[in-house]
This record gives C-alpha cells, structure tokens and sequence, in this order.
C-alpha cells in the first residue's frame, strides 16, 4: 500500500487446518513474500494482530489462536522478511486506517470495531489512537452483555465475542453464520449495539464504525437493530443521536489499517500533509 492509502497488491490464503504454530507462521512468511516479490522499495512491513499482546507485538496471544501464546511474531518476522515490521492489535489498525483514509477523517473521537472471527475495538479520543498500558486498549468484544450467557474463549462468561462473533453463532445453530436469517443478524446486531451504548457513554464518542465479514454480511438487519439497541441506551444529552455505521474502507478497511501501523511507526501521518 501507499502511504496516501492505495492498496497496490492483495494476496490472501486460507488458515491452515490443525495447524500449530511454525506452520502457521510459515504460511504468513510464504504469503508477505509472494506479495513482496522483487519490490525492494518497500519501507515497512505493518501488521494487524488479534490480540491479546506485549507493547508493540512483541509477544502475540491471539484469542481465537491457540497455536500462538506468547509468539515472537515481531522478531520472526522482521527476520523472515530483513526488514522492519510494526505489529498492532488488528481492530486498532483498522480505526487507524479509518481515521486516515477512510470514515473517520473528519472525527476526533470515534470507535472502529470489527466483528468477525473475533469482535474488537480501536478507539480515537481527541484525535489521537489509544494505546493503553500494554497497547490493549478498545477490547470491547470482552464487554459483557449477556451476564449468564456463554462462555468465552479469555475465560470470563457472556461477552460480546461469545455471543456475537462468528464461531459463536455458528455454534449456536450448527452452520455457518452465512447461513444466519433476519432473526439472528437482528440478535448480533442488538447485543453490538448494547455493548458500544456503553462505550459512548463512558467516552462521548461522535459515531461507531464497524466492519468485519459478520457485521457487513449481515447488512441491514445487523446495523439497523444495532442502531435501534443504541438509541435505546443512549440518553445522556451528549450521547443521543450517535450512530452506528459501516467502515468507510469496506472489505479493505483490514490492509490499510495493517499498512498504517506500518507508517505510523516511521513517524508518517498523512494528517498533517498540506491540503
């Protein structure tokens, strides 16, 4: 990708099935090389990460990724690819790319979410991307919305990612959350909607984005019962009248927020170029 937000080449491969960690690895490394190919003008290699992780991505934990605990996904990589790499966790990348090229460009404080596999945050708040401590900052899918609902992979019960993500609601029919009708698109919708009432509330946000193979395959259904549930929960003066839309980036928001990470590390922000 540029660094004015043009995605020049996009690869994917599938997750390898059973696979433990080297493998895993090994499929990344193949794939980042293929779609380096001879291209020796590359300045940085960016990476959005499901996280739990160490400052920086030093250390990976992803939830939904149990052949990485505790990864050096930074070191091999950098090495696999003899160049820099800057790791962040995935939905932080995609609020970054958001607030650079996509629809948050003229938002100071916003919510980016993605709902998917797994369901997480990145959150702007004056104009600047949120770290946190450990750099975890904007979990949301780990806000509990169903107090005596299922259980969820990071150990608690009844949290957004394991009511609304993609694996729980395949569980909770027995086929793939494609297949969902308008009944359980509503549900997700719904239960995304109570969870990030919350998180405009706490934090007076001007609007929520959202992306993610379940949030936009779900479409409609899915964003006007979050909307509804929003509306519902929001009646502080300064809190009605926010809304829930889809990311401005579309199915690409993921890369360019991958990518962004990548320029932030070298000081880059397209922001501050002159108009």
């Amino acid at each position: 990708m540029t660094d004015d937000g043009d995605v020049l080449i996009m690869e994917q491969v599938p997750t390898p099935q059973d696979f433990q960690s080297d493998q895993l690895f090994s499929s990344l490394l193949a794939l980042a090389r293929d779609v380096l190919g001879a291209n020796t003008e590359v300045a940085v290699c960016g990476v959005g990460c499901g996280g739990p992780m160490t400052q920086n991505g030093e250390r990976v934990s992803p939830l939904n990724i149990p052949a990485w605990r505790e990864f050096p996904l930074r070191e091999r990589l950098s090495k696999g690819l003899e160049m820099g790499v800057s790791i962040d966790n995935d939905a932080k990348a995609l609020a970054l790319g958001e607030a650079w090229f996509g629809a948050g460009k003229k938002l100071s404080n916003f919510l980016a979410m993605v709902v998917s596999t797994g369901i997480g945050g990145g959150l702007f708040i004056d104009g600047q991307l949120v770290d946190g401590a450990a750099g975890n900052a904007g979990h949301i899918g780990h806000v509990i919305v169903e107090p005596e609902g299922a259980d969820c992979v990071c150990g608690s019960r009844g949290c957004l990612e394991a009511e609304a993500s993609g694996p729980s609601i395949g569980r909770r029919l027995g086929a793939d959350p494609s297949s969902a009708g308008a009944k359980e698109r509503r549900r997700a919708g719904v239960l995304v909607g109570r969870a990030v009432a919350s998180a405009v509330n706490l934090l007076d946000l001007e609007q929520v984005l959202v992306g993610g193979s379940v949030a936009l395959g779900f479409g409609e259904d899915f964003f006007a019962a979050a909307n509804n549930e929003l509306s519902e929960r929001c009646q502080l003066e300064f809190s009605r009248g926010v809304q829930i839309l889809p990311v401005g980036l579309g199915t690409e928001a993921p890369l360019v927020g991958a990518a962004a990470v990548g320029f932030r590390s070298l000081g880059i922000d397209p922001r501050t170029r002159p108009i």
